[in-house]
């Protein structure tokens, strides 16, 4: 199933009238993120979503122990910072992140985070905007971690105004078979999703074999986040990588609109090609015959690559 923050036809039209960009057109240059559901995630993780079309939460794979599916971080009323966390239910050590649920039985743990942000109100100019949002998000009795982040998303979404529609993986009815190593979960999505480019963190990009995706005629691109300090109205030294909560209790809309185009997108690149093992690869005996059957790998691969094959 797919969620969008802004299905009316009017605002469509009107999206579509400001920027020349029909509908059709987009669909046909979608552009696709994934990412696990993460709770109240960083500044970052709101770029690479209103940076694609569609962004998929990838829960079907094993929920991770001290990751960012269930807690973040905000400040400490006096220095450093805490965590707040969304309890789970007991759980075997290979439970895929779409069969985990939160313990809604501990009635009290979203009163408890509420309590943990109240220490902002002295200082963050924000804090009474961000405190309705986040009762907007806890007023809910969702029990699946990732469906409850989808929801918390949305909302966070929809007051910073993006509009990028989220998907759940486990709702895609995909097809994951004949899926060898880590870097081939996108690649198998976004073909299914039918994108025409994928683009992931810098931080994960040594997962991937460029060429995998060339193959398919997806492009395979990075985003460099270049997040800047901001003021969080204290003298000790500024903590990064907060909560998007931190960053909306000091942050208006608009400040963190301008906060979200600070990256770069990094194309990714092969430098030093094997040609023989891209000619196995292809199936092919040949990289010639690879450019025959796969003549945008070339385009993708650059003329640097072309001028070494032909030595």
């Amino acid at each position: 199933m797919v969620y969008k923050l802004y299905s009316n036809p009017l605002i469509i039209r009107i999206n579509q009238a400001k920027t020349g960009y029909s509908v059709n057109q987009k669909l046909r240059n979608m552009k696709i993120g994934i990412m696990q559901p993460y709770f109240f995630p960083y500044l970052g993780y709101f770029q690479l979503i209103n940076t694609v079309d569609k962004f998929v939460l990838f829960d079907d794979v094993q929920y991770i122990r001290h990751g960012w599916i269930n807690r973040n971080r905000i400040l400490k009323p006096e220095a450093g910072w805490q965590y707040i966390v969304a309890p789970l239910e007991s759980h075997s050590q290979k439970t895929l992140i779409r069969d985990i649920r939160v313990k809604n039985q501990m009635q009290d743990w979203k009163d408890r985070i509420l309590r943990q942000m109240v220490h902002y109100k002295k200082r963050a100019p924000h804090y009474e905007s961000v405190i309705a949002l986040l009762q907007k998000c806890f007023d809910t009795d969702e029990a699946d971690i990732c469906r409850f982040n989808r929801d918390c998303l949305l909302h966070v979404c929809e007051y910073l105004n993006i509009s990028t529609s989220i998907s759940i993986s486990s709702e895609l009815n995909l097809d994951y078979s004949e899926v060898n190593d880590a870097g081939e979960w996108a690649l198998k999505i976004c073909k299914q999703l039918r994108g025409v480019e994928y683009i992931n963190p810098v931080g994960g990009k040594d997962i991937f074999q460029p060429w995998k995706f060339s193959q398919n005629n997806i492009k395979l691109s990075f985003l460099k986040s270049d997040l800047k300090p901001y003021s969080q109205k204290r003298s000790d030294v500024f903590e990064p990588g907060l909560s998007i909560i931190d960053v909306m209790m000091f942050n208006s809309p608009r400040e963190i609109r301008s906060m979200l185009k600070l990256y770069e997108i990094e194309r990714a690149s092969v430098e030093k090609v094997n040609i023989e093992k891209i000619a196995k690869k292809t199936q092919t005996p040949s990289f010639y015959q690879s450019l025959f059957f796969y003549p945008n790998l070339l385009e993708f691969l650059g003329p640097e690559v072309l001028e070494f094959a032909m030595i």
